[in-house]
């Protein structure tokens, strides 16, 4: 077994910008290391699981610049390809002068000649689709019954992606109705925790004392706005849900099909 490679996510769904996405190309380009540039994670998930087996029995040590270590981690969990010792360089937050800091300073890796392959999917469709958070999801099933396309399978109170094909590409819908925010869209180009952010670790006890009715008042005041904003999130979602319908019955004009 191998010691470490570089996996590079040359992501297809414009979450960062071509520029960025070159910089990083780049400078793993001029990486002495065994490199794989990856057309892209989200697709090869799908696609290629026995490449990432592969890469997961040859090295020990796997350094995946992509995005958020929550979306990357989950989804391939889910996928059923967890990599091991795997570290993520978040390409959404750092810049390409920082990924090369870490690789050089941090992970010892020298500027060279790289060992460089290339792997690509077959998919023909955006490999837009939902990744559970497992460790979030409650099981109230609502994601499930929300999606229109036959994504979720819900069933004895377990949540499964069974058909990560049938998401409609740029619809998070399903996602933004989630009570506890256990629905990550890896491609989303949004920066929250629908992407993949972690979540807020900042919490406040207003139950301080009864009789301190401004803790009372400013609690109630903070209900509503949560209220306004979940109302103003569900719209939103109705309205990507109706989106992606519309694009459906496009590409299926035989309403037999849904």
């Amino acid at each position: 077994m191998s010691q470490s490679c570089i996996l590079f996510c040359r992501c297809s769904a414009g979450i960062i910008s071509d520029g960025k996405l070159h910089a990083i190309g780049e400078l793993v380009a001029g990486t002495e290391a065994d490199v794989y540039e990856l057309h892209d994670l989200c697709e090869l998930v799908i696609d290629r699981k026995s490449f990432l087996q592969e890469i997961n029995a040859k090295y020990t040590a796997k350094i995946l610049i992509a995005c958020y270590p929550r979306a990357v981690g989950k989804m391939l969990e889910q996928a059923g390809v967890p990599l091991s010792g795997m570290q993520v360089l978040n390409f959404r937050e750092l810049s390409a002068e920082n990924i090369q800091k870490k690789l050089r300073d941090d992970l010892s890796f020298p500027e060279g000649k790289p060992k460089y392959q290339r792997v690509k999917s077959a998919l023909e469709v955006p490999a837009w689709f939902p990744v559970i958070d497992p460790e979030k999801c409650t099981l109230c099933g609502q994601c499930a019954r929300f999606c229109l396309f036959g994504v979720y399978r819900f069933q004895d109170k377990k949540l499964e992606v069974v058909n990560p094909l049938n998401c409609k590409n740029l619809c998070p819908a399903c996602g933004r109705t989630c009570p506890a925010s256990a629905i990550i869209f890896p491609r989303l180009k949004e920066n929250l925790v629908l992407s993949g952010a972690e979540p807020g670790q900042l919490k406040i006890d207003w139950n301080i004392s009864k009789g301190e009715s401004m803790f009372s008042m400013l609690q109630q005041r903070n209900q509503n706005r949560r209220s306004i904003l979940k109302s103003g999130i569900v719209q939103q979602a109705e309205e990507e849900r109706r989106k992606a319908l519309e694009q459906y019955e496009k590409q299926n004009p035989d309403p037999g099909h849904l």
